[in-house]
């Protein structure tokens, strides 16, 4: 039970991981046959990711 008082704390770092499983369920649950890897690395913006990270 949470504790009232609005002490309830945030994991930024886990709530981005469960944004990205349920665009994967999402992306799953659409798609005719499995996804593949090239799919999954679209849903989870992989590319964009490391181009970020080139900067």
């Amino acid at each position: 039970m949470a504790p009232v008082g609005g002490t309830a704390v945030q994991d930024h770092v886990a709530l981005a991981e469960i944004e990205l499983c349920g665009e994967l369920i999402i992306a799953a649950s659409a798609a005719q046959e499995r996804l593949s890897l090239e799919s999954i690395d679209e849903v989870l913006k992989v590319a964009e990711e490391r181009e970020s990270s080139r900067r």
